[in-house]
């Protein structure tokens, strides 16, 4: 930042300093010097309140674009991707942002006027078909530079979403790939026979109960759920063709293995190799930036109740670890103590 901006920046904080002081003392005044008497005078006093509200708010984001020191907004996926970001019990706080928040959080990335380019960060197994593809619609309709950068794993849906990216980097030791689908159904009718349970069938239509897990399936059932696996895989298939320019029989050649940063390279699925530093420096070019860019870390917004349930749910969380933990300490003792 050279001193030019620096100095814009102090005389746009001054500025708005001056009119929050002015807005304070005129409401003041109104409020506390000029009483109401009347009804109308009073839904006067309230509409200027209002309208300072407004002006307030207005004003406040006009300055904070003007004092934004960033050109690249970073967007983290990390964990499972489903809709409910991965949460194991109601009384567990989620593992990561659920999709609809990730969709959220780069729809408001592009909406800034300060971003120039978007990062999308992966640390994922993959996850749920629909969140993704939710995940990399929005990546696609960005208005700007996309990087994805893969740390840890960037697979299965994770791999969906990055193939929504102009360019996909990865760290050598990264684990890029699982271009694939899956599908399970538990068959535990013999254990309901054991059991005594007796599943009774009312539905309409001949698949409505395919899957069902108390009932034996047929080889019908079998072929008509594996056909929805296998439509599902095509569309995987030409998405990842479609997003990285690569020929469908290839894509289907990797047999949704996993593949280290540099095989990924080699098969087309990653651009290049490098740090967050490299990744950096490839988007300072990318924007014909003189300067490195700034990146700043978008987070999802949640509203004060969101904020109130994770923050009981984390402590609940945490008390129960902690009695556990007393309890495995306890446990713990009395072993070490009966072996000396």
């Amino acid at each position: 930042m050279n001193i030019r901006n620096e100095t814009l920046r102090g005389g746009l904080g001054l500025l708005a300093a001056v009119l929050a002081a002015a807005v304070g003392v005129t409401v003041g005044w109104i409020v506390f010097l000029e009483i109401p008497t009347t009804g109308p005078e009073l839904v006067g006093v309230l509409l200027t309140i209002g309208l300072a509200g407004v002006a307030g708010r207005f004003g406040a984001a006009v300055v904070a674009n003007a004092l934004a020191d960033y050109d690249v907004a970073e967007v983290a996926v990390e964990g499972p991707i489903t809709r409910d970001g991965g949460r194991p019990s109601p009384i567990a706080a989620s593992t990561g942002a659920t999709a609809d928040e990730i969709v959220e959080t780069i729809d408001r990335a592009d909406d800034d006027p300060s971003v120039d380019a978007l990062l999308v960060t992966l640390n994922t197994p993959g996850g749920e078909v629909l969140p993704s593809d939710d995940i990399r619609r929005a990546v696609d309709r960005f208005d700007g530079v996309t990087i994805a950068h893969a740390s840890d794993v960037c697979a299965s849906g994770g791999y969906w979403i990055a193939a929504g990216c102009e360019e996909v980097w990865a760290h050598e030791a990264s684990l890029v790939g699982s271009i694939g689908v899956r599908g399970s159904r538990p068959n535990a009718s013999e254990l309901a026979d054991k059991l005594g349970i007796r599943y009774e069938e009312f539905a309409a239509g001949r698949f409505k109960e395919a899957g069902n897990p108390l009932s034996e399936i047929d080889d019908a059932d079998r072929e008509y759920l594996q056909g929805i696996v296998d439509d599902l895989y095509a569309q995987f298939v030409a998405t990842v063709s479609e997003g990285r320019d690569l020929d469908p029989k290839d894509v289907r050649e990797t047999e949704a293995r996993v593949f280290l940063g540099p095989d990924a390279v080699d098969r087309g699925l990653v651009d290049d190799l490098g740090t967050s530093e490299d990744v950096e420096s490839r988007l300072t070019e990318r924007l014909g930036r003189e300067q490195p860019v700034e990146i700043r870390e978008f987070e999802p917004q949640r509203g004060l109740t969101d904020r109130l349930g994770v923050g009981v749910r984390a402590v609940a969380y945490a008390f129960g670890s902690g009695i556990a933990g007393v309890l495995a300490a306890d446990d713990t003792a009395e072993v070490d103590l009966r072996t000396r």
